[in-house]
């Protein structure tokens, strides 16, 4: 039997996204999700968007077929969104993933993702770390825009 780093991919994934419902959660009002000041320009109301647009494009639509539709400039443009509604859309983000990431095959993890995204086309494998990095980098500014600004 072969193992692929699948299961890990998909516990990472549900972990940080998770710890991302954690953080919206943990800001004391919800406006406070949108504040931005000085040199942060980036709100945890709009990384955690930008999060969504990304896993729910990247992974979501093009490698389980769900027919999402990234408006990437509405992840950092949108404000005062509910957080139960960004609540309820990493809920969808994490089950659209768990989908994707359970239809791939040994030798689809191999393959070249479809879509060329830096300047070289890279292996699925390569791509889903990526994004697993991603988010971990966004996640921690989540957590530290809310140490400083809520």
């Amino acid at each position: 039997m072969q193992t692929t780093v699948v299961p890990a991919l998909k516990a990472l994934f549900t972990r940080d996204l998770n710890r991302l419902k954690q953080e919206l959660t943990a800001y004391q009002t919800e406006a406070n999700l949108w504040l931005v000041k000085g040199d942060i320009k980036n709100s945890g109301g709009n990384l955690a968007l930008h999060l969504i647009g990304n896993l729910r494009a990247f992974i979501g639509a093009e490698l389980g077929k769900t027919g999402y539709i990234r408006k990437r400039d509405e992840e950092f443009s949108l404000k005062d969104v509910p957080r139960d509604q960004i609540l309820a859309e990493i809920d969808l983000t994490i089950s659209e993933i768990e989908g994707a990431l359970d239809q791939l095959r040994p030798e689809d993890l191999q393959a070249e993702y479809p879509l060329l995204v830096f300047r070289e086309k890279t292996a699925v494998q390569y791509f889903l770390v990526h994004l697993a990095t991603h988010l971990g980098y966004h996640l921690g500014q989540v957590n530290y825009h809310r140490r400083l600004l809520d």
